[in-house]
């Protein structure tokens, strides 16, 4: 009866362990996304400030259509690098949070 409880009590201790790790990486893998997002919005808005004092001062409508399609693409290179970026955080967050488990329920295929 003791060996039976002593197993449980075991198993219950491991679980936690697994899952204590598990959280351990999810916080950290949030935090780097939410640090990575705050620092694309900043960078986003200073280019998006330094468009608009450009724009401001064009001269001339060409000018003025250059400067912004010039804005427009850099913009959304910029938003498809940081998304591919991201995208990229989150695989490895989740891949990170599942490893206490692997042993448990095996990895990941590739």
């Amino acid at each position: 009866m003791i060996n039976g409880f002593d197993s449980v009590q075991k198993a219950s201790k491991d679980n936690i362990d697994l899952t204590m790790k598990s959280f351990d990486s999810f916080g950290k893998g949030v935090q780097a996304i939410a640090v990575e997002a705050a620092d694309y919005s900043k960078k986003s808005f200073e280019s998006g400030t330094a468009a608009l004092e450009k724009l401001m001062a064009a001269k001339s409508i060409e000018k003025a259509v250059e400067v912004q399609s010039e804005y427009a693409k850099s913009a959304y290179e910029g938003y498809v690098g940081e998304m591919t970026k991201l995208t990229s955080m989150w695989t490895e967050f989740a891949k990170e949070a599942y490893k206490p488990y692997e042993g448990v329920f095996g990895k990941f295929p590739k």
